[in-house]
């Protein structure tokens, strides 16, 4: 923490400086904002949907739902709807969960198997626009085996599928009289975790409260606000005003609360990486021989040195360096001369201006990255750097998401990723050809027929040394053909009011705000006195 303290009084100063009037967004006649039994979160963004149709909550943790299973701090299964762990027979292509007794959803109707059946048929169905269905490719069949059992028949045996059980239960006698993609459940969704949402106001907040009939107990924190609030400035000097309990910050504005005694800074390892996507359909992002510069041309350790004040690591793949299913000797070192070699054997020379030519053409890109987000920005701006060292023009521009998704088939995006768990669970969405241009699947739309095939050898494999020979392959692969270049692996810094016992944090994937950080078990929180 020692360089952060460098920065603390410059970057306190400015803030002081931006202090504007705020209204508190848990404020009103019922006072929720102050109440001792209320919480009120600021994060960077909200979701497009609640729906876990369309793919809200499907890594567990949601406070309006609940899954078969869930994860404990240190990310263990355990049972949730489910009275235990899955029964496993047939060779690992048969999954039996048994419910839980007296569970109901917030409205009052019990939970049943049907609901079950209902949630995962309408994900895999094709007419429902959920882009994570691939993660349930598995499934041949689910059934319901009376109101209490559940039966998933797999296709093959998948042996991270038990993990894919935290996706959210939703009602059938709500949702299903709806089409998914369309339907009100999208903003005013039903479910049985332990928060019943009562309040959406787009862009500004969305509003919970202690859902009575919660199986798990009726939670202390009575009241749960997550404030919308994008810029990072504008969310720490709201929550040193005392207009929010806590605040997701980067690194340098988490660094300005460390003396503060009423507040405690939460640090989370994260799976959570951010990454330039390389556009194969791009003649210069999708040359083999600019990906390998840029990938050794990266400065990646001085990025967590300026940019994340140390709070991270550098990413030599998709995978942080201290996961188990990590290639331990793919680590390289920032290298110059080497980026600058592999250009000039490439036929890239350098032209009058220093930038690089070949046939004619200059090797320039644009880097998009979305706007207001400082961390991402400084990435960018320091990969525009390395890059002009070894003769490349990239050219970094801040826009909105809804200006950047129909550019990525063409322009580099500064982009974030990172799922918790087992390895197919992030990288087959990240390189499979088959995902490519899917959504935000394979946004570099990345094609290595050497990655699929590994791909699919992870997923269907239960033996743990061909998984591990999978997984070790395509991270090799990743060096000698990067669809992407891979930068940091970011730690996530929380700040909050020291009056809850009970905050903990676990390893966290890249989407985080609404489920993960130190709230991901609010409903388990105790007050202080």
């Amino acid at each position: 923490m020692t360089s952060r303290r460098i920065r603390r009084a410059a970057v306190a100063a400015a803030l002081a400086a931006a202090v504007a009037a705020c209204s508190a967004p848990g404020s009103g006649a019922d006072g929720e904002g102050e109440s001792a039994q209320s919480v009120v979160i600021g994060v960077a963004s909200e979701p497009d949907t609640l729906s876990p149709l369309l793919g809200y909550g499907k890594d567990g943790n949601s406070k309006i739902f609940d899954g078969l299973l869930a994860r404990d701090a240190g990310l263990k299964l355990k049972p949730a709807l489910a009275s235990a762990l899955p029964k496993v027979t047939d060779g690992g292509r048969t999954y039996t969960y048994t419910l839980r007794d007296g569970v109901k959803f917030s409205d009052g109707e019990p939970l049943t198997a049907r609901d079950v059946v209902f949630t995962y048929r309408t994900v895999l169905d094709d007419r429902t626009n959920n882009t994570a269905k691939s993660e349930l490719d598995a499934v041949q069949d689910v059934r319901a085996a009376g109101d209490g059992k559940v039966v998933f028949r797999l296709k093959y045996p998948y042996a991270a599928f038990a993990a894919r059980t935290v996706l959210p239960i939703v009602p059938e006698h709500i949702a299903g009289g709806q089409d998914p993609n369309t339907g009100s459940f999208n903003t005013k969704p039903v479910g049985t975790g332990p928060y019943v949402l009562t309040n959406w106001s787009k862009g500004e907040k969305l509003t919970f409260k202690a859902n009575p009939r919660y199986w798990g107990g009726a939670p202390k924190v009575k009241t749960l606000t997550m404030a919308i609030i994008p810029d990072d400035d504008v969310r720490a000097t709201r929550l040193r005003s005392g207009d929010l309990d806590g605040a997701v910050l980067p690194p340098n504005l988490a660094a300005t609360f460390e003396d503060d005694g009423n507040r405690r800074t939460y640090e989370a390892k994260t799976y959570d990486f951010r990454a330039v996507t390389l556009p194969t359909a791009n003649e210069v992002t999708g040359d083999l021989a600019i990906r390998r510069a840029l990938d050794a041309a990266v400065d990646r350790q001085a990025m967590v040195d300026k940019i994340l004040d140390g709070a991270g690591s550098p990413a030599y793949g998709p995978l942080p360096g201290d996961d188990p299913w990590f290639a331990k000797d793919i680590a390289r070192p920032y290298d110059l001369a080497r980026a600058k070699r592999v250009l000039d054997e490439a036929g890239w020379k350098p032209g009058e201006d220093g930038i690089r030519v070949k046939d004619g053409r200059r090797a320039a890109f644009t880097l998009l990255y979305p706007s207001g987000d400082k961390v991402r920005q400084d990435h960018a701006l320091a990969y525009a750097s390395d890059a002009k060292k070894a003769g490349i023009e990239v050219k970094a521009e801040s826009a909105t998401w809804e200006v950047i998704e129909p550019r990525m088939k063409d322009d580099a995006v500064l982009a974030g990723f990172g799922s918790v768990g087992d390895p197919d669970f992030g990288l087959y969405t990240l390189l499979h050809s088959s995902l490519a241009g899917d959504g935000f699947n394979n946004m570099a739309r990345y094609h290595n027929p050497a990655v699929d095939e590994a791909l699919d050898a992870g997923r269907r494999s239960q033996d743990p040394a061909e998984r591990e020979a999978a997984y070790d392959k395509i991270q090799r692969e990743l060096v000698e053909d990067p669809g992407y270049t891979f930068l940091t692996h970011i730690d996530h810094l929380y700040v909050l009011a020291d009056r809850w016992n009970g905050l903990t944090t676990q390893r966290e994937p890249h989407e985080h705000g609404f489920a993960s950080g130190p709230w991901w078990n609010v409903e388990d929180w105790q007050p202080t006195s």
